[in-house]
């Protein structure tokens, strides 16, 4: 791959530098919809929601995927720097658990009446389902 097409890409969360390296290309979940981003991208700053970031590395065919759950992308000509509340990669996720997430959230959306907290059930259920997506 041509090093003139490479940019830096970090990933931060609260615990832990969570990536940094070189990549030709990163795909990511916006409130506004998925953006993808190549070098010299027009400087951006963008809210993300729970969803999977694909990191496509020039050595790779395939590209790493990642989970964030929120937080927001600075995007550069030359860098992309991601604050993440919370970033893990498919490894770190527990299906079963997942799966008991998005049930618990759906059921807490369904249930009509005082003490759901609707947009905690929703940012639940959509963490949930971006853990799940990351392993399928």
């Amino acid at each position: 791959m041509d090093n003139e097409k490479l940019f830096e890409l970090e990933i931060i969360s609260p615990d832990r530098i969570f990536y940094n390296g070189q990549v030709s290309f990163v795909e990511m979940r916006t409130r506004e919809g998925d953006i993808g981003v190549y070098k010299k991208h027009i400087p951006l700053t963008v809210i993300l929601v729970p969803g999977l970031v694909k990191i496509y590395e020039p050595s790779e065919s395939e590209p790493k995927k990642a989970i964030v759950h929120a937080g927001f992308a600075e995007i550069l000509e030359n860098k992309v720097t991601i604050m993440a509340e919370v970033a893990e990669w498919p490894e770190e996720i527990d299906l079963n658990r997942a799966e008991e997430a998005r049930i618990r959230a759906e059921r807490r959306l369904n249930e009509e009446g005082e003490g759901v907290n609707i947009d905690r059930a929703e940012a639940a259920l959509r963490r949930s389902l971006a853990r799940i997506e990351a392993l399928k």
